[in-house]
C-alpha cells in the first residue's frame, strides 16, 4: 500500500533526547501512572505469547515489563535515543525484546493483521493534527489481527491546568497563557521552551478520544482515566511509600474511574478497542 510521507515534530525529538523518558515513571507520581496503566492492561490483553506493537513505547518501560509476562514485544519510536536505551536494557534482559526500531505511528512497516496487539501509549498526544491521529489509530487497526486490541493513551484536556494549580506554575504569567490555550483548543505550545512544561502536544478532550477511535474504523470498549483523582494528592509520597495507603489509593481509582463526569480530572486516558 501507498503510505504516506511522516516526519516528527523536531521540537518532540529534542525534548525526549533531553528528557529522562527511563526514569520518568519511576519517580513521583510516575509510578502512579505505570501502576494503573499496567493494571488496565493485564485486564484487557491476551495470554502471551501474544504478538504485541508497543509504538511509541519510549526508553521500552513497559515492552521489557511485557516481555518478561512472556510476550512477543516489538518496540517501534521515533526517537534514537529511546531506541538505543530500549535496546541497551532489552540486552540486559532475561526475556529480551523481540525488536526495538525507529519508526512513526502514521506509517508501521509491518504487514496486515500481523499483530495481536497495538499499544499507542505516546503517539497521539504529539500528533496535533486531528487527521494525523485518526491515521495512527487506523494504522493500528490495520497491522492488528480481527478481534485484536489497540490501547491508545491521551493526555486529559485539562492536565496542565491541574498541574499548575498544585504545582505553582499558575504564577508564570507565561504558564498562564500555555494552560489557557490547553483548556480552549487542545493545543499545546512551549514557545520558549520552558525545561518544566512539556514540548508540543495535543491534550484531548475525554469524548473527543473516543470519536477518533471510531472514526478510525475500531470498536470502543471503554475510555478509562490513568492517574484519575490521584493527581489530588498533596502528600503522594506519603501515601505511595504507605503500602496500605498505596493499596487503598489505587483500588479508590477503580471505584471512580467508570464515572464519566470525573474522565477528564488526572494526567492521562487510555482509550481501549478493539479491530472488528
Amino acid at each position: 500500500m501507498n503510505r504516506p510521507s511522516t516526519t516528527t515534530l523536531p521540537e518532540v525529538v529534542a525534548h525526549y533526547e533531553e528528557a529522562n523518558e527511563s526514569e520518568r515513571l519511576r519517580q513521583g507520581e510516575g509510578q502512579l501512572e505505570l501502576a494503573r496503566t499496567q493494571e488496565i492492561l493485564t485486564r484487557y490483553l491476551p495470554p502471551p505469547p501474544a504478538v504485541i506493537l508497543d509504538v511509541g513505547g519510549g526508553a521500552g518501560i513497559y515492552a521489557l515489563w511485557l516481555a518478561d509476562m512472556g510476550y512477543a514485544v516489538h518496540l517501534i519510536d521515533p526517537t534514537p535515543k529511546h531506541v538505543a536505551q530500549a535496546r541497551a536494557a532489552s540486552q540486559q534482559a532475561a526475556r529480551p525484546l523481540a525488536g526495538a526500531e525507529l519508526g512513526d505511528a502514521r506509517a508501521l512497516q509491518w504487514a496486515d493483521a500481523s499483530a495481536d496487539v497495538v499499544l499507542l501509549l505516546g503517539p497521539l498526544y504529539h500528533l496535533p493534527e486531528r487527521a494525523d491521529r485518526v491515521q495512527a489509530l487506523r494504522e493500528a487497526g490495520r497491522v492488528v489481527r480481527p478481534g485484536g486490541l489497540i490501547v491508545a493513551a491521551a493526555i486529559s484536556r485539562f492536565a496542565s491546568v491541574l498541574d499548575g494549580l498544585f504545582s505553582g506554575f499558575l504564577d508564570d504569567p507565561a504558564f498562564v497563557r500555555i494552560a489557557e490555550q490547553d483548556v480552549h483548543s487542545g493545543q499545546h505550545r512551549n514557545p520558549d521552551q520552558h525545561p518544566g512544561y512539556f514540548t508540543t502536544a495535543y491534550l484531548h478532550h475525554p469524548a473527543e478520544l473516543g470519536d477518533e477511535v471510531i472514526e478510525a474504523g475500531l470498536h470502543p470498549i471503554a475510555t478509562l482515566p490513568v492517574e484519575g483523582v490521584g493527581c489530588l494528592l498533596q502528600n503522594f509520597k506519603e501515601h505511595w511509600q504507605d503500602p496500605e495507603r498505596r493499596t487503598r489509593l489505587l483500588e479508590t481509582l477503580r471505584w471512580l474511574e467508570g464515572e464519566p463526569s470525573l474522565l477528564g480530572v488526572g494526567g492521562h486516558l487510555l482509550a481501549i478497542a478493539r479491530k472488528s
